[in-house]
């Protein structure tokens, strides 16, 4: 089984870092079974492919715009999943996109795929997030545990 959290984002503008916030924290906290990767994938765009093809399951960990209030933490699944990323807000979308596109035209598309979203407060300059979406880590944690655990994987907190 090959998995992968993904964390993008950038970390120049406020809560649009959330993604890499939380794989930070991810890896700060839990030991994860060598089958999971992390990646910290920032505003990276085409050079995450190669780590990307024929996954079992990828989850994808971003701020995104769905309209709800703030520091809202939403969970979609599979075809859900590219319908966020062609309303833009930061260019770093634009390289998921085509990422998710080259995958699929590629045929190596993964198996699942679950974005855990999180809604900003802030999109202003600043590398720190705000106090209402740094607030959700311990909830995005859960959830991408809770994500990992549904597809047989093991996971515990560090000591």
């Amino acid at each position: 089984m090959k998995l992968v959290v993904l964390g993008v984002g950038n970390t120049l503008l406020t809560d649009e870092g959330i993604g890499v916030h939380a794989v930070e924290a991810l890896l700060r906290r839990y030991a994860l079974p060598p089958e999971v990767s992390v990646i910290d994938g920032g505003t990276a765009g085409m050079e995450l492919l190669e780590s990307l093809e024929d996954l079992d399951k990828l989850i994808v960990v971003d701020c995104v715009r769905v309209g709800q209030p703030p520091a809202t933490v939403i969970r979609r699944v599979d075809d859900e999943v590219p319908a966020f990323f062609r309303t833009k807000i930061s260019p770093h979308q634009i390289g998921v996109s085509d990422v998710l596109a080259a995958l699929q035209l590629r045929e190596r598309f993964p198996k699942r795929l679950t974005l855990i979203g999180i809604q900003p407060q802030s999109l202003d300059t600043g590398v720190e997030l705000t106090p209402e979406v740094a607030a959700t880590i311990p909830a995005v944690l859960a959830a991408v545990v809770e994500e990992l655990r549904r597809a047989g994987v093991e996971v515990a907190e560090k000591s």
